[in-house]
C-alpha cells in the first residue's frame, strides 16, 4: 500500500515538472509575444491590483495624518451607515433604473445596426455610412451634454418646435421624469455605432455561400438572418450581455454628473455621483470607500449571477 501511495507521489510530481517544463518551454519559443503582453499586465497590476490595497479603509475611521495602518478599524460601520441613510433608497434605485433601462434599450441596438450594415453590398456607401454611425462615439462627453443643453433647453430649437406644435414649450433638463430617457437616448446615439464593430467583424466571416444556398431554398431576408446571422454572432452576444449586465451599477459618472441640475437631482442622482459628492467634496474618504465597494460587491454578484444564467441558456457557452 505505501509503495503504491509513493508511485502516485513521484507520478503526480512528473506531472507538476512536466507541465512546468511545456509552460517555460513555450514562453521561450514564443518570448516576443509575452514582451508585447508584459507592458498590459505591469499597467494592470500598478492601476487596478495595487490600488486594492486602499480599499480597506472602507472598514476604518481613516484620518490623512495617521493613513491607512493607523487609522482606527470600524468594522461595517460605514456600510451600515450608507444602507440605513435616507438617500439609500432613491440612489440605489436611480443607478438600478438607469443602468437597467439603458442596458435593455441599448443591447440590441448594436445587433440591428450589425444586421443592416451587413446587408449593404456596395463597399463605399458601407465605409460611408459606417463613418456617419462611429463618429459620435469620438465626441466628448462634455460636447455631448452641451448639445443636450443647447438643443433642449426651454429657447432651443426642439422646443421651439414643440411650442409652435403644443404651444408650450418642455422642461427636458429640469424635469427629474425627463432625465433617464435623455441620458439613455443620447448614450444609444453616441455609442451604438461603435459597439456594432464587434458583430460586423463577426458577420464578415459568414461564408456568402450559405445565404446563396438559403435563397435558392426559397428563404427569405429574415430567414436567412434568423437562421445564419443570428447563430453566427450569438457567442459574441452572450459575452457581450454577460459584461454588460456585470457593470449595470457602474453608471459613468462624468455625463450623469454633467447633466444634473438642482430641479432634477431626485432622478439623476446615482452612486458614482453621490462617492463624488461624499469623498471629495466633502472629504469624508472611508465612507465613500464604503459605498464604491458595496456598489462593486453587487457588480460581481450579477457578473457570477449573469454568466450562470446565459450558460444554463447558451448550452453551456458562457463568458467563463
Amino acid at each position: 500500500m505505501e509503495n503504491t501511495v509513493e508511485v502516485d507521489r513521484r507520478g503526480a510530481a512528473l506531472r507538476r515538472r512536466s507541465s512546468t517544463g511545456r509552460v517555460l518551454h513555450g514562453m521561450k519559443k514564443h518570448y516576443f509575444l509575452y514582451l508585447l503582453l508584459a507592458p498590459a499586465l505591469v499597467l494592470t497590476l500598478i492601476f487596478k491590483y495595487v490600488p486594492m490595497y486602499g480599499a480597506v479603509i472602507a472598514f476604518k475611521d481613516f484620518s490623512p495624518i495617521k493613513g491607512i495602518m493607523g487609522s482606527e478599524w470600524v468594522g461595517w460601520k460605514h456600510f451600515e451607515k450608507f444602507l440605513s441613510s435616507p438617500n439609500f433608497d432613491v440612489i440605489f434605485m436611480n443607478t438600478l433604473k438607469l443602468s437597467l433601462f439603458g442596458l435593455l434599450c441599448s443591447f440590441p441596438v448594436p445587433i440591428l445596426l450589425a444586421l443592416m450594415l451587413n446587408q449593404i453590398r456596395r463597399a463605399s456607401v458601407k465605409k460611408n455610412v459606417q463613418l456617419f454611425l462611429y463618429a459620435p462615439n469620438f465626441i466628448s462627453v462634455v460636447v455631448i451634454v452641451g448639445m443636450l443643453f443647447i438643443f433642449l433647453s426651454p429657447t432651443g430649437p426642439i422646443n421651439h418646435l414643440l411650442a409652435w406644435i403644443t404651444g408650450e414649450p418642455l422642461m427636458f433638463m429640469s424635469d427629474p421624469k425627463y432625465f433617464r430617457w435623455i441620458y439613455i437616448l443620447s448614450d444609444i446615439w453616441q455609442g451604438a455605432g461603435w459597439a456594432s464593430i464587434i458583430y460586423v467583424a463577426a458577420l464578415a466571416n459568414v461564408d456568402p455561400e450559405l445565404h446563396n444556398a438559403a435563397g435558392l431554398d426559397g428563404a427569405n431576408l429574415l430567414q436567412r438572418i434568423r437562421h445564419i446571422d443570428l447563430p453566427t454572432i450569438r457567442p459574441i452576444m452572450a459575452i457581450v450581455f454577460i459584461l454588460a449586465a456585470g457593470g449595470i451599477m457602474s453608471i459613468g459618472f462624468e455625463k450623469a454628473y454633467l447633466m444634473q441640475t438642482s430641479m432634477n437631482l431626485p432622478a439623476s442622482e446615482i452612486i458614482a455621483t453621490y462617492v463624488y459628492k461624499v469623498g471629495l467634496q466633502s472629504g469624508d474618504y472611508a465612507y465613500s470607500a464604503a459605498v464604491g465597494l458595496f456598489n462593486s460587491v453587487i457588480n460581481v454578484v450579477l457578473l457570477v449571477t449573469v454568466n450562470l444564467i446565459v450558460k444554463k441558456l447558451n448550452e453551456g457557452e458562457g463568458l467563463y
